[in-house]
């Protein structure tokens, strides 16, 4: 099936870079808008927009029903959800084929698969894979402390309770100490079940001086390959700040063994379209253990596009169209090395409050090897129901230390004013001598706020 006419399901700079393949690829685009995105970039850029309801998330980008009146009110023949809000909903890419749209994603046997991490952690092991020790507690509170305290002494302190349904960074909370645990316990099902509607957590071994680095797949349902890696290590709160790709400093053994894991992951489930599978490495030990799947398109996406010269979105959609893969394994040949800032409206001085407002003065560096993936102008309102992503800036280098220093530069001739931003932080964590070497651990952004900005 060609795809004429696709409706994007989300805001913000998914929905531009998704605009923009598509308007290549000759499709037309239906931006669905809530109330606050009713005039944004994406609704200009669009050929056309549709009300999908009121700025609360819940009446609009989460809304499934919405979003497939929306797709069928405006004739669209697909659907992109993006990344986050209904991206990894099961119930949406039922729906879709329940009405004759084609979802841009998985299918829905698979995001159910790999959306519930307590099913995904069965499935990994299932497809060979190790998994960091641990166990689901019983959903019954009364049950959930003592469980909890006997599959901790059982897989060693400290734990990381853990939402079920949990994602983004969401639902997780480490604990240190045993006096700690039920209580800890007890607040995750408590939050658990009033985000995501789903109050089982689990709880896992915690590694917190691990390397975060993920695998991106492609697969058309039949064969599945990977797009090299990446490493999302520098994080606030389990939410990635900085990406880079190849991951630095990993010896090849470990990096194909990461990579051949995440292979045979998709493998096991038959997977379709973009996914990218996680793991939490320690690269003293030549360890590494699956942490989750994200069966979306992820925010990181671009330096995996510069690195392997590849449109993922484009990628996503042929595969959607029931088309097989165009490239084999073999056809994969990654260069040099490219590394994306997030530049989100938040006080990171201030704990990393969200900083909602209107955007004053929006530059950014053009140049080679530069690329900005923005959704923001000068009076661009910046509302406070959603995600306080502005822009990503990437970099690419024919090596690492080209990279770095070209995004150093390019850093320091941004500038967004009228909220604050985490530029500052981006600048001064990028001068460091570690970030410099390559190869920072999960702790490296909470360490650095410590050291040498007093405590953040």
């Amino acid at each position: 099936m060609i795809l004429r006419r696709v409706l994007i399901a989300n805001r913000g700079e998914i929905a531009v870079r998704i605009l923009r393949t598509c308007r290549r690829l000759g499709i037309e685009t239906v931006f669905a808008a809530s109330d606050a995105d009713c005039d944004s970039v994406p609704a200009r850029l669009a050929d056309a927009v549709i009300r999908l309801g009121p700025v609360s998330p819940a009446e609009s980008y989460l809304n499934v029903d919405a979003v497939v009146s929306a797709a069928i009110a405006a004739g669209a023949d697909a659907i992109h959800p993006g990344y986050g809000f209904l991206s990894e909903n099961p119930q949406l890419a039922a729906a879709c084929g329940a009405h004759g749209l084609v979802f841009i994603g998985p299918t829905a046997a698979q995001l159910e698969a790999v959306g519930d991490k307590v099913t995904a952690r069965a499935h990994a092991a299932a497809a060979g894979l190790p998994v960091v020790p641990g166990g689901e507690l019983p959903v019954e509170p009364a049950l959930a402390g003592a469980a909890a305290a006997r599959l901790a002494a059982e897989i060693g302190w400290p734990v990381l309770v853990k939402a079920a349904a949990g994602g983004g960074g969401r639902g997780l909370r480490p604990v240190t100490a045993p006096d700690e645990l039920a209580g800890t316990v007890a607040l995750a099902m408590a939050e658990a079940g009033a985000a995501f509607g789903d109050p089982r957590v689990y709880l896992e071994r915690y590694l917190p001086a691990g390397r975060h680095v993920e695998v991106q797949l492609l697969g058309d349902g039949e064969h599945v390959i990977h797009l090299g890696d990446r490493d999302c290590s520098v994080q606030r709160r389990y939410q990635k700040l900085v990406e880079e790709a190849p991951a630095p400093c990993l010896d090849d053994r470990l990096r194909a063994a990461v990579r051949q894991a995440a292979v045979a992951f998709g493998e096991h489930l038959g997977y379709l379209g973009l996914g990218t599978v996680e793991f939490l490495v320690e690269p003293d030990r030549g360890a590494f253990y699956f942490l989750e799947m994200n069966a979306r398109i992820q925010v990181e996406h671009p330096v995996t596009e510069a690195v392997t010269g590849l449109d993922l979105v484009a990628e996503q959609i042929w595969v959607a169209e029931g088309n097989p893969l165009r490239i084999a394994q073999s056809d994969v040949a990654l260069t040099g090395h490219a590394i994306e800032c997030r530049i989100n409206a938040e006080d990171w001085a201030d704990g990393f409050r969200p900083s909602p407002g209107t955007v004053t003065t929006a530059a950014f560096p053009v140049g080679s090897g530069i690329r900005v993936d923005t959704h923001v102008q000068p009076g661009a309102a910046v509302p406070p129901w959603y995600d306080s992503l502005l822009a990503k800036l990437i970099v690419w280098g024919r090596d690492r230390p080209e990279a770095v220093s070209r995004l150093r530069t390019a850093l320091a001739r941004c500038e967004i004013g009228g909220v604050p931003t985490t530029l500052g932080l981006h600048a001064q964590l990028t001068a460091t001598a570690a970030f410099e070497a390559g190869g920072v651990d999960t702790t490296f952004l909470d360490r650095f706020l410590l050291s040498e900005v007093g405590g953040g």
